[in-house]
């Protein structure tokens, strides 16, 4: 969360992240074009909302499944969703009072889009694992 929260400040603004991202842009494809750029460089940052807070998503999942609280290793589902949508939510409030920074809740159910879809994933996985090992019971 504390990186998440510092990719919300200035340092990891629009104009700072074109500087790393353009570069490499024009090294792959010399001929692209500005608006090809910009389109990119938007997808780039949109696929990084989604993946922090899927990674988040997992973390606070492996958190709340070795939990000691019973309460919340049953309800670690529902646990981890509820701190990526605070964290999200949360942070795109902070963005909104940096002035480089534009807080969108259209950024904030990205980011719990991107939780979600781990989560879902986990529970995929989990229900796998535990069908296979009472398969070799």
């Amino acid at each position: 969360m504390g990186i998440i929260f510092f990719a919300s400040t200035g340092n990891l603004s629009a104009p700072n992240t074109s500087r790393i991202i353009r570069p490499v842009l024009l090294w792959l494809f010399p001929g692209i074009t500005e608006a090809t750029l910009l389109q990119v460089h938007f997808l780039v940052r949109k696929a990084a909302h989604f993946t922090e807070y899927a990674i988040l998503a997992l973390l606070a999942s492996r958190a709340f499944l070795s939990s000691s609280r019973i309460f919340l290793r049953r309800r670690w589902w529902l646990a981890s969703l509820a701190l990526v949508a605070s964290c999200a939510l949360l942070d795109e409030y902070h963005q909104s009072f940096v002035s480089a920074r534009t807080g969108t809740i259209y950024d904030s159910l990205l980011d719990i889009s991107g939780g979600a879809c781990a989560l879902a994933l986990a529970a995929v996985w989990r229900a796998l694992r535990r069908r296979r090992s009472t398969l070799r019971r």
